[in-house]
């Protein structure tokens, strides 16, 4: 095991340093917005542009990789990602931000997709879980720190997007020095979403309703967390706080799936997430050691569910089906992230900015609602596939598990419907 992860070392290393950017920059704007005196619901529309793009980018970007290559194809989006970065400060305007935002999740669903399916090329049945749960942590360690990074400077000045653009152009030099082979070529495959609904009502709904929450609280929490009366450095403690949380749930939770019906835990989550975001709601103000728990508990209740979703959308998927299955889930996931983010900021705008937080506890009361009313209407699965935890960017997943369905199962390690189709991402 030690020699797979170290053999795909320049790939984890891309992502760490690429991570760490990306999570710095989406709560710095969200700062920065406010103190610019953009309105709330404009932040949460700056969130939207980001997903939308990213939509396009899983349409699209595949046809790039496949006409000029996986490493040509980072370093161009990794180059506009990173002059993105710097643009924000020069043209401080929320119409040009809501364009370079759609650029960048756009340039970001293809970096992202690169990665992921150079990794997931590299792994087998055997040790696939393993190598995803390493990036896993990859992934949530580096955006902790990006968050954290937030604190080393003012974010009303121009230290932090030039810090941002540094570390997505550093992330380009694993990947061109790489001795890793490309992966095969992407094709892509047609999604059916009614479909899906048919073969899991709750993995779909759930994947809508967990992007239609946990996007509004990416994208605008900073917002709350600053409105709240806290210093840029409380805003950055708070988000790394919440993604910890869900570091320390994501393996307990997923366990606990593993041996009971996956639609009592995700009630669970669902109504434990809900209640520690009406707590956060009620006591943001009143103490920082509080509001740092919560943060904890709410991000580990609520940020795993989507993985549960999915892999008891999986649990119904038939023989073949795995792939389009998480692929129909990544998307609705998505489309609920472009609604959700800018409703989040309405509700903030509209109401007060602990609006926020009500909102997404109406949300997951809903999806814990709707999986009490289905599991009186249909069994537990009578067999599970194995929960795999999912990586943060669950939309890159999309084409990343669309790769070449028809190929055999020996070159990626991927057999008819049986592959780690409930992992994942964003």
């Amino acid at each position: 095991m030690i020699r797979t992860i170290s053999a795909i070392g320049s790939l984890l290393l891309a992502t760490a340093i690429l991570y760490a950017g990306n999570g710095l920059q989406g709560t710095l704007l969200a700062v920065r917005g406010d103190l610019e005196g953009f309105p709330t619901a404009v932040i949460g529309a700056l969130t939207s542009a980001y997903f939308a793009g990213f939509i396009l980018g899983c349409r699209f970007v595949p046809k790039t990789i496949k006409t000029v290559g996986h490493i040509r194809t980072f370093v161009a989006l990794a180059s506009v990602a990173s002059s993105s970065a710097l643009a924000h400060v020069m043209f401080v305007d929320a119409t040009a931000w809501a364009v370079l935002r759609f650029i960048t999740g756009f340039s970001f669903a293809g970096l992202t997709m690169v990665l992921e399916s150079w990794i997931n090329e590299r792994a087998t049945n055997e040790n696939r879980g393993k190598i995803l749960s390493v990036y896993r942590i990859v992934d949530l360690g580096a955006v902790t720190i990006g968050n954290a990074l937030l604190a080393t400077a003012s974010p009303s000045g121009f230290y932090l997007f030039v810090l941002v653009s540094i570390l997505i152009s550093i992330a380009l030099v694993p990947i061109a020095l790489t001795q890793v082979h490309s992966p095969a070529p992407l094709e892509t495959a047609k999604l059916d979403i009614r479909k899906l609904y048919k073969t899991s009502p709750v993995g779909a709904v759930g994947a809508a309703a967990t992007g239609l929450a946990n996007a509004a609280f990416w994208g605008v929490a900073p917002v709350f967390v600053q409105k709240s009366g806290y210093a840029p450095a409380m805003v950055a403690a708070f988000m790394s706080t919440a993604i910890i949380g869900a570091g320390v749930f994501q393996f307990p939770m997923g366990a606990l799936s593993d041996r009971i019906d996956r639609r009592f835990v995700i009630i669970g989550s669902s109504l434990l997430g809900a209640g520690a975001a009406l707590l956060v709601a009620m006591l943001a103000g009143t103490s920082q050691t509080a509001l740092l728990g919560l943060a904890f508990l709410f991000g580990g209740l609520i940020i795993p569910t989507f993985g549960i979703c999915a892999a008891h959308a999986n649990d119904h998927a038939a023989p073949g089906q795995a792939v389009a299955t998480s692929g129909g889930l990544l998307l609705l996931h998505g489309l609920g992230s472009t609604v959700g983010a800018m409703a989040g900021a309405v509700a903030m705008s509209v109401f007060h900015p602990a609006a926020l937080f009500v909102y997404i506890a109406m949300v997951y009361f809903g999806l814990a609602g709707f999986a009490f009313v289905r599991m009186n209407a249909r069994a537990a699965a009578a067999i599970k596939r194995p929960y795999i935890p999912m990586v943060k960017s669950p939309l890159t997943r999309v084409y990343n598990k669309l790769v070449n369905p028809d190929r055999k199962a020996g070159s990626s390690g991927e057999v008819d419907g049986k592959d780690a189709a409930n992992t994942s991402q964003p």
